[in-house]
């Protein structure tokens, strides 16, 4: 039975559930405030019957005293017996009137040789056979005289009674209001958390398996005070957070899918021309021994090209888990150095575009992997030379600024068009479609120049116009150090 009830109330609504114990909480105040009252009641009304009595007996002593008797001095109702008292015996005295006593006066008896052994008064209440509850008060009239007077409790337990009865009606009432009338309130002040669970259903129906899934849902008003309001606020957060990883997610997918397209796309480009020189190597091999060594050559140049294909999709790999493995090895190094070494580099293999370098004669050394920093460099010199008819000036300038280092490689082609710019940096991405992959490269190049400069804690950015293309390489502050002197 017990726990059938604990079931169906842990089965109830929040609202109901508060009602209930808050109407249990109100009852247990009804009744100690109900049996205070009462009890004080009873008390007060007790109060003033001893003091009606202990008058009483004032007058009705000096009655017996002056007259021998009480007439005139009687109450309806009430019983009365004088005792004579004398050598420890207790003798009734003939009552003046047979309804003076009760039918029993052995409650008077006692209570009238209790008062001569304390030689005080005395009170006492007793049920009398026959006549109900009494008050009963014995006091000396005299020496050797004792009176014992007895009040009737009807109408303090009349009273009483019906203060209970009283009590109990407006309490019922008021607990019945309160429950009734306090669900209404609770259920109203609850409605935001029932708004908040209905937005969980509908998260719960709603397909986030989708690639492009968003979460339309949230919670609105502004009822339930401050603590459901901070609720409400930090539940929509949540779905912010949640619609924001979505995003993430299906971006991720999607770039995780292009990426996986075009890097098979690229690879069995160089794979079908290694197949293709190895059948004619072993033709020539057989039957034009002369034509063998040119195959050869174009073999190993396909099979390089695949192996810088796949030596840059590893370093992408690496640069994306660098919170597991940082594909970085930091040292001390002259950022101007590298610049100058790059630029080299660059006037021997790219004679056709005129290249202008620009630095300080003091030497910029920072906390870096230069093998990296200088893989950025070629980059963006490649870059530069591919992108740009013959002819094209490029320069490279090496700057301090407040709180970065920066490395500035500049062309005058024609420019990168503004739809392109936002997505120069993407893996595979190439500017002009229709260019052959011999001159255009894997489109890997800009990619690993970003993902390495921001794994040195950098940044790289991009300015394009017609007749002005420069690619900004920002390097974090913490690893300039002033040049030395």
């Amino acid at each position: 039975m017990i726990a059938r009830l604990r079931g169906a109330y842990r089965g109830m609504r929040l609202g109901t559930r508060l009602a209930l114990g808050l109407g249990a909480l109100s009852l247990v105040v009804f009744a100690v405030v109900g049996t205070a009252l009462t009890t004080y009641m009873r008390d007060y009304l007790s109060a003033q019957l001893d003091t009606q009595l202990a008058q009483a007996q004032i007058a009705q002593s000096k009655s017996i005293a002056d007259y021998g008797t009480l007439s005139g001095k009687k109450y309806y109702s009430w019983f009365y017996a004088v005792y004579d008292v004398s050598d420890g015996r207790t003798e009734l005295r003939r009552p003046e009137d047979p309804a003076d006593l009760p039918k029993d006066v052995d409650d008077f008896t006692s209570l009238a040789r209790a008062q001569t052994a304390a030689h005080t008064e005395l009170l006492r209440t007793e049920h009398l056979k026959g006549a109900g509850s009494y008050r009963l008060r014995a006091c000396e009239v005299e020496p050797g005289v004792v009176l014992v007077s007895a009040a009737p409790m009807d109408d303090i337990e009349d009273t009483v009674g019906q203060l209970v009865t009283l009590q109990v009606v407006a309490f019922g009432l008021a607990l019945l209001a309160l429950v009734i009338f306090g669900r209404r309130m609770l259920r109203r002040g609850l409605k935001p958390l029932s708004d908040m669970a209905s937005t969980a259903h509908g998260i719960a129906s709603h397909d986030l398996t989708e690639s492009a899934a968003r979460l339309p849902l949230r919670v609105d008003g502004r009822d339930g005070g401050p603590e459901v309001d901070e609720l409400r606020t930090a539940f929509n957060t949540m779905l912010e957070h949640i619609d924001d990883s979505l995003a993430v997610r299906a971006e991720a997918e999607q770039r995780l899918r292009r990426f996986v397209a075009d890097a098979s796309h690229e690879l069995r480009t160089p794979l079908m021309s290694v197949r293709g020189y190895a059948d004619l190597f072993q033709y020539a091999a057989a039957n034009a021994p002369e034509e063998r060594d040119r195959h050869l050559a174009r073999l190993r140049a396909e099979a390089a090209r695949m192996g810088v294909l796949l030596d840059d999709l590893l370093l992408l790999a690496r640069l994306d888990a660098a919170e597991v493995e940082a594909p970085l090895r930091l040292q001390e190094a002259d950022l101007g150095e590298l610049v100058g070494q790059a630029a080299d580099a660059f006037r021997a293999g790219r004679p056709g575009h005129p290249l202008t370098v620009l630095a300080g004669p003091a030497p910029v050394r920072l906390l870096m992997d230069p093998q990296r920093i200088r893989q950025v460099l070629d980059n963006l010199l490649a870059n530069a030379a591919v992108h740009t008819p013959a002819g094209t000036k490029v320069s490279v300038e090496v700057a301090v600024v407040p709180g970065a280092a920066e490395v500035r490689v500049a062309d005058a082609g024609p420019g990168i068009p503004p739809g392109d710019q936002a997505r120069v940096f993407d893996r595979f991405y190439r500017v002009d479609k229709a260019r052959s992959r011999d001159r255009g490269g894997s489109g890997l190049g800009l990619a690993v120049a970003r993902s390495l400069v921001r794994a040195h804690g950098g940044r790289i950015e991009l300015n394009s116009a017609p007749g002005a293309t420069v690619f900004t390489v920002r390097l974090p502050v913490r690893g300039v150090r002033p040049a030395d002197r």
